[in-house]
């Protein structure tokens, strides 16, 4: 029997997990966090990512609805080792918070 090809969102979707901040540390160091704002959705933005959709990438930049994780927020996960959604979209690990 031949195998389907899953749509990207749909493969992203399945690859999408919570992980702690403690297991996220090492990409910190790396400088390889991606954080999107709640009000997006996170496969959304990791499909924009994988598909290099510069325009809605740019645009979510320029609003700072995606950035690199700053260090005051990185330090505020680590002291509550918060549970996030995160997707890796290499060299990205993209990840939300979740109210």
């Amino acid at each position: 029997m031949d195998e389907v090809e899953l749509p990207l969102s749909t493969r992203l979707n399945l690859e999408t997990g919570r992980i702690t901040w403690k297991e996220l540390g090492f990409f910190f160091a790396r400088g390889r966090i991606l954080q999107v704002a709640s009000e997006l959705d996170l496969i959304e933005v990791a499909t924009a990512l994988a598909t290099d959709n510069a325009a809605k990438v740019s645009s979510w930049l320029n609003t700072q609805q995606i950035s690199i994780l700053p260090d005051t927020r990185a330090k505020e996960w680590a002291i509550d080792d918060k549970n996030l959604w995160a997707v890796v979209v290499a060299p990205w690990v993209v990840v939300q918070k979740r109210s």
